[in-house]
């Protein structure tokens, strides 16, 4: 807001489409379909389409930043065992 930019404010269990939850986590829609059929991220059928509660998926964002962290951590400690710095 203190940019001026655009904010929309939704419930806290909103339902997203797979479009949609690509876009949140800005990855492919197939990547979030693999997700899905993988059963690392949950989801409910309505009818014969895929719906993504928000809750979740902050969830999943928050833990795929937390690896993602954790990874670069590890990474930062093997440079400077090995003196790649």
């Amino acid at each position: 807001m203190a940019q001026n930019r655009p904010v929309s404010i939704i419930p806290y269990d909103h339902e997203l489409t797979t479009y949609e939850a690509a876009d949140f986590l800005n990855v492919s829609r197939g990547y979030v379909l693999k997700l899905l059929n993988e059963r690392k991220l949950s989801h409910k059928m309505v009818g014969t389409h895929r719906r993504i509660r928000l809750e979740d998926l902050m969830a999943f964002k928050d833990k795929m930043h937390a690896e993602s962290d954790a990874a670069m951590d590890e990474l930062g400690k093997i440079n400077q065992e090995l003196g790649l710095e």
